[in-house]
This record gives structure tokens, C-alpha cells and sequence, in this order.
């Protein structure tokens, strides 16, 4: 079933909700707008394979623009709302970009990205439109709101975040199926996640990240309301649970954090019990910030492992993970194998690089088989690895202890920044944390710590000492930071992911500490 099957079924029912704003899309509206953009790009003489891209804010159009793709058989390409216009123009030329769609919000960011983009051929805005590009509320208005003569699946082409080089484009061929067919995209999440037409989904994440763009488009695939907050607001979201009875929704480990930072009286106001899956993922999770999770949510707490690639996926259950601690499940998706840098597989309990198997989801990075080739194993063709480092225990539960390329190698020492970030976080006065390597003459490296300190706290020389004291009675000393500097706001994009790259960068060849 699909988004037309809801639309016959219960048309005037709210598809999309957009939680600061309250405006709502009913699934009729939903279905015909979608209709009529699909319609648009078909007049625009797009046909199957071709690809276009969305570069636009949370708002109220983005679902229609992504299903208005699914059902044309056209590849769409949602590009980071939070780039520069040299960026998202990388990614709209490296796409094949024949229509761009975005909004009046994203200003002069988006003004560039048309003078950037000269291969790209139709240029829509939301919104009051600027110089070079048509109103794309106008231009779908004069199309007819009804299906295509041949509706085919289409396919979303995400890109890789970024934050350790180039974003690489996650390309997998389109299924050759009716629209009308079984839903390829939603019946995993569903079964997993207990998704339904009775289900209210919250989505606290920007749109153009995978995970929030995936299950929002599951959850409305089997006919349930997505709840969309414009930005992620640690208030608005649990007012939201509260307003709208959210069953389901996606979080990542730093929203996590700013919520239970927030003072208890104040996030103990709101009553969360409709809650029934709470997922997060995006990145591993502080051991003692999920135990407080859970112990203020309930276990309705689902974690998962997974990369945009769609080369392995894990989840683990509250109940499981308190048994577990620090795991993030075991495969219900491929298998797992963790691999020295050679390739060769090894024993259960021992560090490497993780592979999974899943021959019947191959993936290529668009464009470059090169790169494509860095991701398979030497020994495995099957094999595919995104960089995660971690080890499998003798049950197949899997620890992750850190990306390959952010391990910091000391005097020949192996030491995983995520095991220090996870300790540190937990200091109140700590907002936001990056731990990496900078260079050392004697030992090849030194762990550096970056910290955010919380709301209210200024940084000085007391604070790094608390927070150094801190560090030694949490890890292992040769583990610690042998210095900590201090930044005003983290580069770290709202899915979580950090751009600690940019970070690092600044410290080789220069090693000095620093306010950043």
C-alpha cells in the first residue's frame, strides 16, 4: 500500500504535522500534490532514472516532493539544508541534478547554488521565489491531480554526511515494480518497529538525513501521521509527545543529552506515555546517558546500527540492553564480521574494522568505483564496511568502539576517543564534547578534548582543571586528555553527527591550544 491507498481510505486524516507552525497535510493532499509535482517534472521532459534533488528546510512540501519522485521512477537526492552553496552545489552536479527544488528560507545560500549549478535545468522555490527561479507553488497548480499513466518506484539517493572527506552518493538501482505494488521501502521498519496506520511518528531530525527521512516516508507508507518539528527544541519535542500522543519516534544521542540536562522538574512536566518505540541511532550512545533514558522513559527504548549504505542493520531492545550495556544489538539484517586491517575475520571479543554482508542490497558510491572499492573486503567481495570499529561478543551482540579514521594511535597504543566522549559527557558542566589525536613528536599522537560547556558556563583555567580531575578518575590515565581547549558551539550537524574532521584539521601542523 501506499500513500494512495490512505488518501481513498481516509483522505481529510493528517498526514504531515508541522509541529511549531501546526500546519497540517491531509493524505489527500499529500497523494495529490505529490501527483502534480510528478506531473511537473514529466512536463519538464524528465523521464525513468533521471535524478533531481530537494535542498529545502523541514517544512510542509518536503514529503510531497520526495513521494512525487517515488512514483515516477525518478532518483531523488536530498542535500544538507546546513551546507554552503559550494557545497550543495557539489552534490547537485555530482547527482546529475536535472531539477532542484528549494525555498525562500534558505536565502542567499540557495541564490548561489542556482549560479553554481549550470548543469541543472529547472529551478523551483517555495515561497516568494528569487532571481533564476520559477514558483513552485504556481508551477504545480497548473497540473492535473491525478496519477501518472505509468506510475514506477523511484528511488532516494542519499549522500554521505560528509564529516570524514567528499559526501559520496549511496546509489542502488530503482526496483522495475508498479507504485500500486507492495511497498518496498516500508514492510522492514514496519515489522521492526510496529509501525501502523494507527501510528503517530515524531520526527525531531532535519528531513535530508536518511533515518528521519526513511522511517518518516515508512510511517506514512502504512498510513500513519508523522509529526515534524522544524528544528529539533528539547521543549517543543516533549510537547509534542504530549499534544499529539506520539507513539513512535527517532532520536539521536545528543538530543538525548540536552533533554536530560534540562532541569527535571521542567521535563518531568510533560506526560510521555503514549510512547510505544522510542528508536535512536546516528551515533553510539553514552552507556549512563541511555541507562537515564530508560529509566525515565520506560524500556520502549530501540537501538540500532546501521549506515546509510544499507550494508548490515543491528537492534537491541531496552530489556536486552540492560543486560547489555554499551551494545547495539545483534544483525536482524546481514551478518556481522569484524576484520583486521587485512581483511581476515577475527574472534569474537577482539577490536576491528566491521563488515556486513548483504548480498541482496548491493550498493555503489555513485560515480566512483574507486570508492566503492575502499568499502569492499580484500578477501570478501560481499563484504562491506563504512569504517565502524567494534568487536562481536560470543552471542553476536555487537560494541562499537569508534569510526577506523578517528583512532588515536599514541606511542603505539590503539585509544578510541567515543570510550573518552562517553565518560566526559557526563560531567554537568559539559555541554558538548570532541576527542581526536593531534600530533606529538615523542609519541606520535596526544588525545585532545574540545569541549562546549554547558549553558551558563564560562571556561577557564578551574574548569579545565575539574574537568581534567574528571577524566582520571573515570579512565584509564594514559587514556586522558593531556590538553582541553574550549569552543562556544560544536560543528555538529542536527542529526548528531559531528564534523570532527574540521576540528582535527585545525590541530595538524599547528598543535596549539586554543578558544576555538
Amino acid at each position: 500500500m501506499t500513500i494512495s491507498t490512505y488518501a481513498k481510505k481516509f483522505p481529510d486524516k493528517a498526514a504531515v504535522i508541522m509541529a511549531g507552525s501546526g500546519e497540517q497535510v491531509t493524505f489527500k493532499e499529500l497523494d495529490q500534490r505529490s501527483q502534480q509535482i510528478a506531473r511537473l517534472w514529466r512536463e519538464n521532459g524528465l523521464k525513468a532514472g533521471d535524478h533531481v534533488a530537494v535542498f529545502m528546510e523541514n517544512n510542509c512540501y518536503y514529503h510531497a516532493v520526495v513521494w512525487a519522485a517515488l512514483r515516477s521512477a525518478l532518483y531523488i537526492t536530498p542535500v544538507n539544508r546546513y551546507l554552503t552553496a559550494e557545497e550543495a552545489a557539489y552534490v547537485v552536479d555530482d547527482c546529475g541534478a536535472r531539477s532542484l527544488v528549494t525555498s525562500s528560507v534558505m536565502g542567499e545560500v540557495a541564490n548561489e547554488l542556482r549560479q553554481l549549478t549550470p548543469k541543472c535545468e529547472t529551478y523551483y522555490m517555495v515561497g516568494d521565489p528569487a532571481e533564476g527561479y520559477q514558483s513552485f507553488e504556481a508551477a504545480i497548480a497548473t497540473q492535473d491531480p491525478h496519477p501518472l499513466d505509468e506510475e514506477k518506484w523511484g528511488m532516494i539517493m542519499f549522500y554521505s554526511s560528509g564529516t570524514t572527506g567528499r559526501p559520496k552518493g549511496i546509489f542502488r538501482p530503482a526496483p522495475d515494480s508498479s507504485f500500486d505494488s507492495p511497498g518496498f521501502l516500508f514492510g522492514g521498519f514496519a515489522i521492526l518497529y510496529r509501525f501502523d496506520e494507527t501510528s503517530t511518528y515524531l520526527s525531531p531530525a532535519p528531513l535530508y538525513h536518511s533515518a528521519p527521512l526513511g522511517f518518516s516516508t515508512s510511517v506514512l507508507g502504512v498510513g500513519g501521521t508523522v509529526i515534524v518539528l522544524e528544528k529539533f527544541d528539547p521543549i517543543l519535542a516533549l510537547e509534542s509527545i504530549e499534544k499529539y500522543q506520539v507513539t513512535h519516534s527517532q532520536w539521536v544521542p545528543t538530543m538525548f543529552t540536552r533533554m536530560l540536562k534540562m532541569p527535571e522538574e521542567e521535563r518531568n512536566r510533560f506526560d510521555l506515555s503514549s510512547q510505544e518505540v522510542a528508536i535512536h541511532a546516528a551515533a553510539p550512545c553514552p552507556v549512563e546517558v541511555k541507562r537515564q533514558m530508560i529509566d525515565w522513559w520506560g524500556p520502549v527504548i530501540y537501538e540500532y546500527w546501521g549506515a546509510t549504505e544499507g550494508t548490515g542493520k543491528t537492534m537491541i531492545t531496552s530489556e536486552e540492553w540492560l543486560e547489555r550495556p554499551g551494545s547495539v544489538g545483534k544483525a536482524v539484517l546481514g551478518t556481522l564480521h569484524i576484520c583486521d586491517d587485512e581483511g581476515n575475520e577475527l574472534p569474537s571479543g577482539e577490536i576491528g574494522v566491521l563488515y556486513a554482508d548483504l548480498p541482496a542490497m548491493p550498493f555503489e558510491y555513485f560515480g566512483d568505483p574507486a570508492k566503492t572499492k575502499t568499502a569492499v573486503n580484500p578477501e570478501h567481495p560481499s563484504w562491506a564496511t563504512v569504517g565502524d570499529m567494534g568487536y562481536l561478543d560470543e552471542e553476536g551482540y555487537l560494541y562499537l568502539t569508534d569510526r577506523k579514521s578517528f583512532m588515536i594511535i599514541s606511542g603505539g597504543v590503539n585509544i578510541y576517543p567515543q570510550e573518552i566522549e562517553n565518560a566526559m559527557i557526563m560531567h554537568p558542566k559539559v555541554g558538548d564534547i570532541a576527542v581526536f589525536g593531534v600530533p606529538n613528536e615523542e609519541f606520535g599522537e596526544e588525545v585532545k578534548a574540545v569541549v562546549q560547556p554547558a549553558e551558563g558556563i564560562a571556561p577557564d583555567e578551574d574548569l579545565t582543571k575539574e574537568l581534567m580531575n574528571f577524566a582520571r578518575e573515570h579512565i584509564a590515565h594514559y587514556k586522558c586528555p593531556r590538553s582541553i581547549d574550549f569552543i562556544e558551539e560544536m560543528p555538529r550537524l542536527p542529526t548528531g553527527k559531528l564534523y570532527k574532521r574540521k576540528l582535527r584539521d585545525q590541530y595538524w601542523g599547528e598543535g596549539k591550544s586554543r578558544i576555538l
